[in-house]
């Protein structure tokens, strides 16, 4: 049965520590899960999301990601993991894995060949059913950029927000008119539903279309700092806001560049919060690298322009 967890607010999603070997390093998960939990204003947890290394993740390591974060906050928090699958009953069987890890919500991506070849309405909304029907769980509509073929009409969004499984929107549209449009069809069709922006490239711009709060991988990294910005947007200081956004700008060009977020983002933000005493190690699997030395001096930088480099 679906809970009745409050996901308006800030959801990370989790930066995933690894060993010196490229294994899980379990106690650093640990303590980035125990340190985000508490910060006021965190609505949740999520695991296995693309700036968790989803792709370089087996079955048994997502569900063992999720375990660790799960029995860390102790139902103190819901813990949201992703679900990354081809077709409806691979992905029941990887929603029950995570279930039986602790997950209470599920964050489902879009199947790769609906990348490839595009969907049906229809079809959409019965992966998703099939889904939330089978475990039982919140279910977390993961909306990809309005350019890929994975981009939900406004049709498919109304049909996911009338599913009683689905509970929030991580909106990613990355294309403002759109996105916008995105947002009202969701509030018109189902307005108790939370909908969070995931546009970690430019927050303020996104956040003041009337979102509930923000599921980022950013907020594993400066979860203050968004905090701080969301906490301006809703009480409208606009300038409060702004003075926010400035002070995360060098850390959101070092990390994410000058446009949407790439493969390597991942790693140049867990580099990012190993300059900044936040996390204990920067290794990434391959084929994902890590930051080159021009790089390393651009992170290095804007995290001294805010006063954060450590050492």
């Amino acid at each position: 049965m679906a809970s009745s967890a409050d996901y308006k607010g800030i959801i990370p999603a989790l930066v995933l520590p690894l060993n010196t070997d490229l294994s899980v390093d379990e106690q650093e998960l640990r303590r980035v899960a125990k340190w985000l939990a508490g910060f006021k204003g965190i609505a949740a947890l999520m695991t296995n999301g693309h700036t968790g290394d989803v792709f370089s993740l087996t079955w048994p390591e997502r569900a063992m990601v999720t375990r660790i974060v799960a029995d860390e906050v102790k139902g103190k928090l819901p813990v949201i993991s992703a679900v990354a699958a081809e077709g409806i009953r691979e992905a029941i069987e990887q929603a029950m894995m995570q279930k039986e890890a602790g997950a209470t919500g599920l964050d489902i991506m879009p199947p790769h060949h609906w990348l490839r070849f595009g969907m049906r309405s229809d079809h959409v909304v019965e992966y998703f059913d099939a889904i939330g029907q089978a475990t039982g769980l919140d279910l977390a509509v993961h909306v990809y950029p309005s350019w890929t073929r994975a981009s939900y009409t406004l049709e498919t969004l109304a049909g996911l927000a009338r599913l009683p499984s689905v509970k929030l929107f991580k909106v990613g549209t990355r294309e403002m008119n759109k996105y916008a449009r995105d947002i009202q069809v969701i509030r018109e069709t189902a307005p108790d539903k939370a909908v969070l922006t995931c546009h970690d490239e430019y927050l303020l711009a996104s956040m003041v279309q009337g979102v509930d709060g923000g599921l980022l991988g950013f907020a594993s990294f400066i979860p203050e700092l968004i905090l701080e910005l969301t906490e301006a947007v809703r009480a409208g200081d606009l300038k409060r806001a702004m003075v926010c956004q400035a002070r995360i700008n060098p850390l959101k060009d070092a990390v994410y560049g000058l446009g949407e977020p790439t493969g390597d983002a991942h790693a140049r933000m867990k580099l990012a919060m190993v300059l900044a005493g936040r996390l204990k190690s920067a290794a990434v699997r391959p084929p994902t690298k890590a930051p080159d030395q021009a790089t390393r001096e651009q992170i290095s930088k804007a995290l001294a322009q805010v006063g954060m480099l450590k050492g």
